[in-house]
C-alpha cells in the first residue's frame, strides 16, 4: 500500500461581482438558464383605497410573470414563487396576503412578455385586452386559457438574497384546460415543448 499525498483544492477567492463564493453574477446567470422552467403569471388585487369604506373603489389589479415557481408540499397544499425584493409584487404581497397563480400554456407567450416589461405602464392596461375571471377565494384575476390556476394565501416570507421567497397555501386549484402544452423558459427565452 503506498501513501497518497493529500488533494489540495484552492479556497475559492472572491471575484469581481463580490462572490465569495468565486461565482460571478454572469456565470452564475449562464448555468441557470440551462435549467428549464415553467412561466407563470401571478396576479393579486390591491387592497381597496380605504378598507373602512364599503363603497371606495377597489385597488389596481398586479401581475407579474415568473418561472421561479415550486410545489412544496401537498399536505398542506403549498407553493412558492420567488420576487425580486423591493418590486411592486413584493411590496403588494407584504401587505396583501391573497394571490393567485395561472400557469401558462405555449399559446400565451405574450402575456408573459407583456407582464415581464421593465419600466411598463399602468397594469390595468395590461390586464385591457387578457380574457379573465375573477378568483373566488382571492379575487385576483385568473388567467383564461391558462392549463391551471391556483389562488393562495400567504403563509410565510423568507428574505434570500436579493429575492423574497412567498409561500402560499393553496385555496382552490383548477385545470380549466387541457388543450396544448406549458411555455418554458429556458436559455432566456420563452419556448414550448417539441
Amino acid at each position: 500500500m503506498t501513501n497518497a499525498s493529500p488533494v489540495v483544492v484552492p479556497s475559492p477567492t472572491p471575484s469581481a461581482a463580490g462572490h465569495a463564493e468565486g461565482v460571478s453574477n454572469d456565470e452564475f446567470r449562464a448555468a441557470m438558464s440551462r435549467l428549464a422552467s415553467g412561466v407563470v403569471l401571478v396576479t393579486a388585487q390591491e387592497p381597496p383605497l380605504d378598507p373602512d369604506d364599503p363603497r371606495a373603489p377597489l385597488g389596481e389589479d398586479v401581475g407579474m410573470t415568473a418561472t421561479a415557481f415550486v410545489s412544496v408540499s401537498l399536505d398542506p397544499p403549498l407553493v412558492l414563487v420567488s420576487l425580486r425584493e423591493g418590486s411592486r409584487m413584493d411590496d403588494l404581497l407584504a401587505e396583501q396576503p391573497l394571490w393567485a397563480v395561472s400557469v401558462l400554456s405555449e399559446s400565451q407567450r405574450h402575456v408573459a412578455g407583456r407582464f415581464a416589461m421593465k419600466g411598463r405602464v399602468s397594469d390595468r392596461l395590461l390586464f385591457e385586452d387578457i380574457p379573465y375571471t375573477r378568483g373566488e377565494a382571492t379575487g385576483a384575476c385568473l388567467v383564461g386559457g391558462a392549463l391551471a390556476t391556483l389562488e393562495c394565501r400567504t403563509e410565510q416570507r423568507v428574505t434570500a438574497g436579493d429575492h423574497t421567497l412567498v409561500i402560499g397555501r393553496v385555496l382552490t386549484a383548477r385545470v380549466p384546460s387541457a388543450d396544448g402544452g406549458p411555455l418554458t423558459y429556458f436559455r432566456g427565452r420563452y419556448r414550448h415543448l417539441a
